[in-house]
C-alpha cells in the first residue's frame, strides 16, 4: 500500500469510504426509480417492459432517429415475436405507430404517438422537473463531474450486455 493511501478494496470487497456511500446512493436511487416506473406502469396497465420501449423511443425521437422494430428489440434485449408482440401491444394502445422510415421508405419504423409522451409528461415531470432544480444548484465544473460519473457508471453497466 501507498504511505496515505486507503486500499481500494478488502478481501471482503471495496473498502468502506465516500465513493462506496456514493455507489449505495446511486443503487437506493436507481430501485426508487424503478419504482416510481413500476407506478407508472401499473397507473397505465403496462408491462415494465412496455414503459422501457416508450422511453428507448422517446429517447430516440429526442435525438433525431429512427427506431426500426429490430432496433427497438435489441435496445430492449428483446427477440423478433417478443419485439412484434410488444409493437403491437403499444399501437394496440395508442402510444405508438408504425410509419414509413424517412430516410429509406422501404423501411418501417415505430414513432411514440404524442399521448404517449403526454401521458409520459404528467406522470414523470414532476420528478424530471425537481431533478432540474436540483441540477441547476450545481456549477459547470461539478456537473461535468456528475454527467462523467454516471456515463461511466451507465457504460459499465452496458457492458454485461
Amino acid at each position: 500500500m501507498i504511505a496515505g493511501r486507503l486500499p481500494v478494496s478488502t478481501p471482503s470487497g471495496p473498502a468502506p469510504g465516500p465513493e462506496l456511500e456514493i455507489v449505495h446512493l446511486l443503487r437506493a436511487t436507481t430501485v426508487e426509480l424503478g419504482l416510481h416506473s413500476g407506478r407508472f406502469a401499473q397507473r397505465n396497465r403496462m408491462h415494465p417492459t412496455d414503459v422501457r420501449a416508450l422511453i428507448a423511443l422517446m429517447d430516440a425521437r429526442r435525438a433525431g432517429e429512427e427506431m426500426s422494430a429490430g432496433r427497438l428489440g435489441g435496445v430492449l434485449g428483446l427477440n423478433s415475436a417478443g419485439t412484434t408482440a410488444l409493437v403491437d401491444r403499444l399501437e394496440g394502445a395508442g402510444l405508438v405507430r408504425r410509419v414509413r422510415g424517412e430516410r429509406d421508405r422501404r423501411r418501417v419504423v415505430i414513432e411514440v404517438e404524442d399521448r404517449a409522451v403526454e401521458l409520459g409528461q404528467d406522470f414523470f415531470g414532476p420528478l424530471i422537473e425537481r431533478s432540474v432544480e436540483l441540477l441547476r444548484g450545481y456549477d459547470d465544473h461539478q456537473l461535468a463531474a456528475i454527467r462523467g460519473f454516471l456515463t461511466g457508471v451507465r457504460e459499465a453497466a452496458a457492458g454485461g450486455r
